[in-house]
């Protein structure tokens, strides 16, 4: 007796990977879509991301070798890799927001129409910017109140709080820029329903 066996059908993974209702929300550099200011200050970032990783890599590195060869660690190669660090994740972090490379699950809004997924991401940004919002003026607080410097290279810590602004503050104007864009859709007739 013989049994069919049938192979098993092998679903393109670009289903689960892309959203085409957030497609008018994202911005790509290559296809140039979204707005050019955003798509350049994105670009500037993923190089800034690639300069901060080359010199934390240096920084830490020179120390390890100092450890090991000549049994002397470099002082300033701690400071300056942590503050490096704390600059790449705030970069990075807005980098990965403008390109939608943040985690989500998004199993229920792909299956939506387009009109009504687009209310939920509106939901979704208005949320995203009112939490920019109270991170930008706690972040305003932290620069304005920090008067301190670093106690090897002298860099006045405001500097590496103003990572945390810059981020938030990008996050929050691409997020009301992609509010706007749901907008649109949600008002315009015959966008799906």
């Amino acid at each position: 007796m013989t049994t069919s066996h049938t192979d098993p059908v092998i679903e393109d993974p670009s289903v689960y990977l892309d959203d085409p209702n957030r497609k008018q929300l994202e911005l790509d550099t290559d296809t140039r879509q979204g707005p050019a200011v955003f798509r350049w200050i994105t670009l500037g970032m993923e190089y800034l991301i690639a300069a901060l990783l080359v010199a934390l890599i240096v920084a830490v590195s020179s120390n390890v070798i100092g450890r090991a060869a000549f049994n002397h660690s470099v002082p300033w190669a701690d400071e300056l890799a942590r503050m490096l660090f704390i600059w790449l994740v705030f970069i990075g972090a807005a980098a990965a927001f403008a390109r939608y490379e943040h985690i989500a699950v998004d199993a229920l809004v792909r299956r939506l129409p387009v009109r009504v997924a687009h209310v939920l991401y509106f939901i979704q940004h208005l949320i995203i910017t009112a939490l920019m919002g109270v991170m930008l003026v706690g972040g305003y607080q932290v620069i304005a109140s920090s008067s301190g410097r670093s106690a090897i290279l002298n860099v006045p810590l405001s500097l590496i709080s103003l990572s945390l602004v810059l981020c938030v503050l990008f996050i929050a104007v691409v997020s009301l820029w992609r509010m706007w864009v749901s907008l649109c859709i949600i008002l315009t007739p015959g966008q799906g329903s």
